[in-house]
């Protein structure tokens, strides 16, 4: 592993000395690909054109991002920001590279969650994407582009990654074949209908098994917290080490997704039936909505206060989209009509 961590760091080095000028582009695709923007961005776009890849969307990438939580403490994968550090390897060359406000997360770093997540996600709309418009016109050509486009985007996003220093080549590229995998086994298996005992169980169920295997390794003297002193150490800025890039705040985030997923299909289920026009205004809401949800300061200390609000956070996005919203502007365009 020596070998392959020493050359995704030479790596970084050439793609930041050549790429210099599109820093602001490479850390705009971050962004873009951080498993939140799943929840925030892809989540509520697709949902409104289609209500089944929709949901399809947040209950792979929900799913998806445990899932790579596990694998990360499985793997037990270094970052390159602190590895540069800690491997002792460059202490009479040291790499030309730069630190970024993205690159501290606090995680370990294999797989890569952007990368999985993405991966996973993006194949819902994609596929969906790609049968529309087979069915349309029956051109092989132009169904094929929104493919081109799935590949092109995970090859931008894990050079994103690649060029803030968060991951290793090889770290992307695992993120990406896992996530294109779980995309297409995961969405076949949306669970649409199900009773709301399954979401609530799903979600504490999940929560419950992952903080009893941290605890119980913990006991064993196996720290699965490791990687937060290190990202700590290493940071160039200490403000750059937020909470939130936390291995539990993925996990407080997809138990809350989960079970806001059930709520909102309990509330509502089937959801609303509205035009078009009612569809991109339920869209603009939601996202505006979304967004402040997503700005709100949440108090840092203690950490499970934190913990327990960022759950919250993300029951509320499923509601917001699926239920509040919509039921909203329904009931006004049902009004103005009479």
């Amino acid at each position: 592993m020596e070998a392959l961590h020493t050359q995704g760091i030479w790596m970084a080095e050439r793609l930041q000395q050549r790429t210099k000028s599109h820093q602001d582009s490479w850390l705009l695709v971050t962004h873009l690909g951080d498993p939140k923007a799943a929840f925030l961005l892809v989540f509520p776009f697709t949902y409104f054109f289609n209500k089944r890849a929709g949901v399809a969307v947040i209950w792979v990438a929900a799913v998806t991002e445990w899932l790579n939580l596990v694998f990360k403490w499985m793997l037990f994968g270094e970052r390159p920001f602190w590895w540069i550090g800690e491997s002792g390897l460059f202490v009479t060359k040291q790499p030309q590279v730069q630190q970024f406000s993205s690159t501290c997360e606090t995680g370990p770093g294999s797989p890569s969650g952007h990368a999985m997540v993405t991966a996973a996600a993006w194949w819902v709309v994609i596929s969906s994407l790609g049968s529309y418009m087979y069915s349309r016109t029956h051109s092989l050509m132009l169904s094929a582009l929104p493919y081109l486009l799935y590949v092109m985007m995970l090859i931008a996003v894990g050079l994103s990654r690649i060029f803030i220093l968060a991951h290793f080549p090889h770290q992307v590229i695992a993120g990406s074949i896992t996530g294109f995998i779980l995309g297409i086994i995961l969405s076949h298996r949306v669970p649409e209908g199900r009773p709301l005992l399954f979401f609530f169980s799903l979600s504490f169920g999940l929560m419950f098994c992952t903080v009893t295997l941290h605890a119980g390794l913990k006991q064993l003297g196996i720290d699965l917290s490791w990687s937060i002193p290190l990202a700590k150490k290493w940071c160039s800025h200490a403000k750059w080490i937020r909470l939130d890039t936390a291995p539990f705040s993925s996990l407080t985030r997809d138990c809350g997704a989960l079970l806001g997923l059930g709520l909102a299909q309990y509330w509502r289920p089937g959801g609303f039936s509205l035009p078009w026009a009612a569809r991109a205004l339920s869209l603009a809401v939601s996202s505006m909505g979304l967004y402040h949800v997503n700005r709100l300061p949440l108090p840092v200390q203690p950490q499970g206060l934190f913990y327990g609000l960022f759950f919250v956070k993300f029951v509320l996005v499923p509601q917001i989209v699926m239920v509040l919203v919509p039921g909203l502007i329904h009931l006004f365009t049902h009004k103005k009509k009479d």
